[in-house]
């Protein structure tokens, strides 16, 4: 056992409760209801609630929950050796809800709908326990609600258990077939969440095991806060005053404002027996609904979420339509922004956003069209712009994914696999990728310890899985799949990517245990380090270029990585430029972020923006996209994880970026390139950083917002113009070349061929330079 996950300590002594059967049918929904009276409700009453598989969850007929429970991980209930297809059996989430404001003193009714998957998916998103359950726990003032037979339960008799999957079949979660004529009340004032409902005919819940029992398990505390729940809103083609219309039979199509996650809504007026379908505009999407009517008056929302652009309602003619909306849910939000006075970029920026943000929800994945599979290649790319987009739950969600992958790894080889937790499956290069792209990234970022400490052992383990060569290189490691990239097969020079992804991992693992004070392997990472780093140079650079066999591989991937992982020399950077990342193309997305960040390295900022508007022009300039896709020019899914090129936009042409742990030092060295006015917005694990630059031919103007507990390290351009005085807060503090008065929070700390640079400390700066 290489380390352990440590669960917050609930004495639970509810009950998993179910209906009384032999076996859950796989797609089957049960409802659950609750009577309690209470004398008073005292502040901060928080309630432990999980299910396999997910639950909504209502007190006296308002929805508190919307999609509780998170699939995938935390844990397998032993070590054991990983086959893939053979899901071993996992210990269980649960979360934690504030239920006080939903309490009242007196009568009180819980009610909770539970829809038990019953299906792992192929890509590994979910371990079912094979038996449906749901849990809930909460002391309110010495009143201990806790899920038991006193309980009432009921199958959903309008849910649909036999319906059939979507090719190509991949993801957990099913369509939706509702039959309004069987329902219970439903999206009405005497529905059954309601505590006006008689549920004297349904059964008493049978309660059974209290944790941790098989085939739950442990609970563990969900590393993420319930969905963030947008609401209902109207689509942006038929807003509210456009309602109520009689439908022509033919599809309506209700237009999102961009690309979202979302379940479908609708409030009709219809005869019985009419038969309603809804889907969305993405090809590849899985996820669809059939509704059939009951007389009169009626809503309802699917709960089987899906994404896209556009919701298609096909509805019978006839049918009048009150309403047609949908619910935005997500992990957290996204507070990050990027502006300029180049609306190119603008939108290219937003739609990276756009397609991270679509992307991470039970786990980040790679589409939520068709797979929704937690590959850490895709993820080591999204954690190149997580930290410029997203807040908290966002940084959960990436600490999600490192903790569940590496607790899914085989206990015997220390191989941890690249489709998490379900699938096992090595890809080496994106196992190299996600130790210092995912793994040390998080940490430099948030400062997270206690992950660091759980994932080093697996970190270590896995790289003594590679030896040395006699030339000093590192030997090939093929894995289950030696897949590296989408680009073109024979442009990919595989050996010289391996080993730039081994040497980037080792440093990163160096950098863990130095972090950690652990010095037991430090001997172990510097060998290697030094020998690939030697061996490189000597084996690979053809006087212009890094390659294994010059006459057939000039490969963007492998020559940016060098400079990226610090392989190249800084006075090798103009050739690997000039030779190989302007003319060649071959990257795929997944690698196509990291070749701007190695232009920026070597200083040609304006050459990046110029690859990166040839290679997204498609997709950029076609106004109904709103997502980027998992292949340039475009093609496969329309909302691909791995598209990451706003990073260059955020670290190296607003310029910011950590360079010590949980930003407690930051700097700013913005290289605007063309433009004249940028401005980017971090939300760190400090707080928000707001920065803005702006110039002309004779003035810069810099205004910062600066958190608390930082120190921001600020280089003022100096290729504009030659600057003659720097005014701080109103006050010339700097001119001739030289500090002229002496400012609190402000340190003047020289300057080199870029950049004026200064210690500035936490506040509201408005900075101006002059000619």
């Amino acid at each position: 056992m290489l380390a352990s996950l440590s669960s917050q300590a609930v004495e639970w002594e509810a009950n998993w409760i179910w209906e009384k059967t032999r076996f859950t049918d796989p797609n089957t929904w049960v409802a659950f209801r609750k009577n309690v009276s209470l004398d008073h409700v005292p502040a901060n009453t928080k309630a432990y609630i999980s299910a396999d598989t997910k639950y909504w969850l209502w007190i006296n007929g308002e929805l508190v929950v919307f999609e509780g429970s998170y699939t995938g991980g935390p844990s397998p209930v032993k070590a054991s050796p990983r086959v893939d297809y053979f899901p071993i059996a996992s210990n269980k989430y649960y979360d934690e809800v504030d239920i006080s404001d939903y309490l009242q003193e007196g009568k009180n009714t819980i009610a909770a709908l539970v829809w038990y998957y019953g299906d792992n998916g192929q890509k590994g998103t979910h371990i079912s326990s094979n038996k449906g359950g749901f849990i809930f726990q909460a002391d309110v003032g010495g009143i201990k609600i806790l899920t038991n037979n006193t309980w009432k339960v009921k199958t959903h008799p309008a849910f649909a258990k036999k319906v059939t999957k979507k090719s190509p079949y991949r993801i957990a979660a099913w369509n939706v077939d509702y039959d309004a004529r069987l329902a219970m009340g439903d999206w009405t004032e005497q529905g059954w969440v309601q505590q006006v409902f008689d549920d004297s005919t349904w059964q008493s819940a049978h309660g059974h095991l209290i944790p941790p029992r098989a085939p739950f398990y442990k609970l563990f505390p969900s590393e993420i806060p319930i969905l963030h729940d947008y609401g209902l809103s109207n689509c942006s083609n038929y807003t509210q005053d456009q309602f109520p219309f009689v439908s022509d039979g033919k599809t309506i199509r209700c237009k999102l404002d961009f690309n979202k996650n979302f379940t479908p809504y609708f409030d009709i007026e219809a005869n019985a027996n009419e038969v309603i379908h809804i889907n969305s505009n993405m090809r590849l999407n899985t996820i669809e609904t059939t509704y059939t009517t009951r007389q009169g008056r009626q809503q309802f929302e699917s709960y089987s979420w899906s994404n896209g652009r556009i919701i298609n309602f096909k509805i019978p003619k006839g049918v009048i339509v009150h309403g047609l909306k949908y619910r935005w849910t997500g992990v957290g939000q996204t507070p990050g922004h990027f502006s300029s006075d180049d609306p190119w970029l603008n939108r290219i920026w937003q739609m990276a956003e756009n397609t991270l943000y679509i992307c991470a929800r039970d786990n980040f994945m790679d589409t939520p069209d068709r797979e929704r599979g937690l590959w850490i290649g895709d993820v080591a790319d999204q954690a190149s712009y997580l930290f410029y987009s997203m807040d908290q739950p966002g940084r959960d969600l990436l600490k999600k994914a490192i903790k569940v992958t590496l607790a899914f790894s085989d206990t015997e080889t220390g191989i941890f696999a690249g489709l998490a937790p379900g699938r096992f499956r090595e890809l080496p290069a994106q196992s190299l990728q996600f130790i210092d792209q995912g793994i040390w990234h998080y940490y430099f970022n948030t400062g997270d310890i206690e992950t660091l400490k759980f994932a080093y052992p697996y970190v270590h383990r896995y790289l003594t899985l590679w030896g040395l060569r006699e030339n000093g290189l590192a030997t090939f490691r093929s894995g289950a799949w030696k897949w590296t990239d989408w680009g073109p097969q024979d442009t990919i020079d595989y050996d010289v990517i391996q080993n730039a992804l081994y040497y980037s991992a080792l440093k990163a693992a160096k950098n863990m245990a130095l972090a950690l004070g652990d010095e037991t392997h430090l001997s172990f990472y510097d060998s290697r380090i030094s020998s690939i780093k030697r061996a490189y140079q000597q084996q690979y650079w053809q006087d212009g270029f890094f390659s294994s066999q010059p006459d057939k591989y000039k490969d963007d991937r492998a020559n940016a990585i060098a400079i990226l992982f610090g392989l190249a020399e800084p006075s090798q950077y103009q050739q690997i430029v000039d030779n190989v990342l302007i003319p060649n193309h071959y990257s795929s997305p997944h690698f196509e972020w990291m070749v701007y960040n190695a232009m920026a390295i070597a200083g040609r900022h304006r050459d990046a923006l110029v690859r990166m508007k040839t290679r997204y022009a498609k997709q950029v300039n076609n106004p109904a996209l709103s997502t980027l896709a998992e292949y340039l020019p475009s093609g496969g899914t329309e909302n691909h994880a791995w598209n990451a090129p706003s990073t260059v936009l955020s670290q190296f042409i607003a310029g910011i970026a950590p360079t010590s742990v949980a930003w407690e030092e930051y700097e700013i060295k913005p290289n605007m390139a063309h433009m004249k006015r940028v401005n980017q917005l971090v939300p760190s694990v400090k707080g928000d950083i707001d920065f803005m630059i702006e110039r002309s031919d004779t003035q810069i103007d810099i205004t910062l917002v600066s958190p608390s507990d930082t120190t921001a390290i600020l280089g003022i351009p100096k290729r504009y113009f030659n600057i003659s005085s720097i005014v701080f807060n109103d006050e010339s503090i700097w001119q001739a070349g030289r500090m002229q008065e002496q400012m609190l929070g402000i340190e003047f700390i020289g300057q080199d061929k870029d950049f004026i640079n200064f210690k500035i400390a936490p506040g509201q700066w408005k900075i101006r330079s002059f000619k």
